[in-house]
């Protein structure tokens, strides 16, 4: 997710717990669809797209702190 902030993302993860917790709520959640599109948790498909939907506003979510972040001054490498 977002390869072009790879370093940020780390650093983020680190510095920012709101970050961190989106972060880890996006992986968590992106490991519940997968287990339940493959059949390993049982879920109608219903419960599947309103879990999408949740992962991708998180990943909405991320992406706005990363573009803040991105559009710092310039003075802290932010």
């Amino acid at each position: 997710m977002f390869p072009e902030f790879r370093e940020k993302i780390t650093r983020l993860k680190a510095e920012d717990p709101n970050f961190a917790k989106l972060f880890h709520s996006h992986n968590d959640l992106d490991q519940e669809i997968k287990n339940m599109e493959a059949g390993i948790t049982p879920a109608s498909h219903d419960t599947i797209e309103a879990l999408k939907k949740q992962k991708l506003q998180l990943k909405d979510d991320l992406y706005e702190i990363l573009r803040e972040k991105k559009s710092c001054c310039g003075g802290c490498g932010g």
